[in-house]
């Protein structure tokens, strides 16, 4: 008997055992979906992640008075917050670091303003940022429309400002919004420049921002003691390790550090936050891969008992075939192919609904579809070896069955 013969006795077993087939296939499909969709997830968002990062530009780091601090489901020590980074001490470093890079200030004025153009105006979650000659720049911030700040608006606190894509839409619709005066909070400015739109950044979005110059922000700020973040950009990666240590020693000496006291700032790479999202993303691949080896067994032992029973219903068909000339090879490999096409039955369905809500999520960050070839072809896998595994114990047994015993048998 070939393998062609055994594929159609084992669909043909399948057809008159549909229900408990369908059961069967249906737990084994759950599990893979379980598998498949959070890994296809997971990748979407290193993608997405990958993305958003890669704009920021490899071969830059920024200075702040504290961490990032980002922990995903496991316990961990808090970041440390240090004394604010004043705009005297920022400004001093930017003219002072002598490395080769190029150094920009930024601060927040606030996080939840209101963008006012006659009687439209905007939701209260504008945020308003202070930078300087270098701060497109350094955030990768493109114009559509206008210009940047001059010389001569960044030293005089020019009552300009730069304004994300989103602002511009919703207040202007399709009037040029250059040149035209706007409400930020209490204040007023000329819009000198409109960004092109860029989307949001774990929780940042540039399009809903509104940049001025670097000491209106200071002017105008909504916190007593502001933090400001510099930002350093090298033009080589190679160089970045000596650049940090230029940088470290420059501000602690600004600071004014005591030899042997640790830093009181926090110097992070740009890609540092993708970097340490990914590690944490780690144990949403356990999580989903527990489940999916949980769902998997009970799917293996439902499987198994499944085929014990189709064992003893069959045996008087086993002692036909043995008695026709059928060796106990042939018996077990029928079995066990039985098993195998129960598997990946369920396995495919499992795994055409894991990609689907994976690339639904995906789409829903504003990702890509993704086709994720290596967990499909892994899945595959998986169901061969769980259909080997349930249906060996059931087949061998149905191959070790005495000819004359399972003719007698009703």
């Amino acid at each position: 008997m070939n393998y062609r013969e055994n594929v159609s006795l084992a669909l043909e077993s399948i057809k008159s055992n549909r229900l408990r087939t369908l059961l069967t296939a249906m737990i084994i499909a759950f599990g893979l979906m379980a598998l498949v969709g959070i890994l296809t997830t997971v990748d979407a968002i290193e993608r997405k992640m990958t993305e958003a990062f890669s704009s920021m530009g490899a071969n830059s780091f920024t200075i702040r008075n504290r961490g990032i601090g980002i922990r995903i489901g496991k316990p961990g020590q808090k970041p440390k917050t240090f004394e604010s980074i004043r705009y005297e001490q920022a400004i001093k470093f930017r003219d002072s670091l002598k490395a080769p890079a190029t150094v920009a200030v930024s601060v927040f004025a606030s996080n939840g303003s209101t963008v006012k153009y006659g009687s439209e105006k905007t939701n209260p979650n504008i945020n308003v940022q202070g930078i300087d000659q270098n701060g497109l720049a350094s955030q990768a911030l493109a114009l559509a429309e206008g210009r940047d700040f001059s010389p001569y608006e960044l030293q005089l606190a020019g009552s300009v400002c730069i304004i994300g894509s989103e602002i511009g839409t919703k207040l202007f619709k399709t009037k040029s919004p250059l040149n035209q005066f706007v409400n930020v909070g209490n204040n007023r400015f000329k819009i000198i420049g409109v960004l092109a739109s860029k989307g949001s950044s774990i929780g940042f979005s540039g399009d809903r921002s509104v940049y001025v110059p670097l000491l209106k922000a200071k002017q105008i700020n909504s916190s007593a003691n502001p933090s400001y973040t510099i930002t350093v950009m090298v033009s080589n990666n190679d160089i970045m390790e000596n650049v940090i240590g230029e940088a470290t020693a420059l501000l602690r000496n600004i600071r004014k550090v005591k030899i042997g006291n640790t830093n009181n700032f926090e110097i992070i790479k740009s890609d540092a936050i993708a970097q340490t999202l990914m590690e944490n993303l780690a144990i949403v691949i356990y999580g989903g891969v527990g489940v999916g080896i949980i769902t998997l067994f009970g799917a293996s032992i439902g499987l198994m008992n499944i085929m014990l029973v189709s064992v003893t219903e069959r045996t008087r068909e086993i002692g036909i075939r043995k008695a026709i000339g059928a060796n106990p090879k042939v018996i077990r490999r029928q079995f066990l192919i039985e098993a195998v096409l129960i598997c990946l039955m369920g396995g495919a369905l499992g795994i055409f609904l894991g990609i689907m809500i994976g690339n639904l999520i995906s789409l829903s960050m504003s990702g890509s579809f993704i086709i994720p070839w290596l967990f499909i072809f892994g899945g595959f896998a998986l169901c061969i070896l769980v259909g080997i595994a349930s249906g060996y114990y059931p087949a061998n047994k149905a191959s070790k069955l005495d000819p004359v015993d399972a003719l007698r048998y009703e």
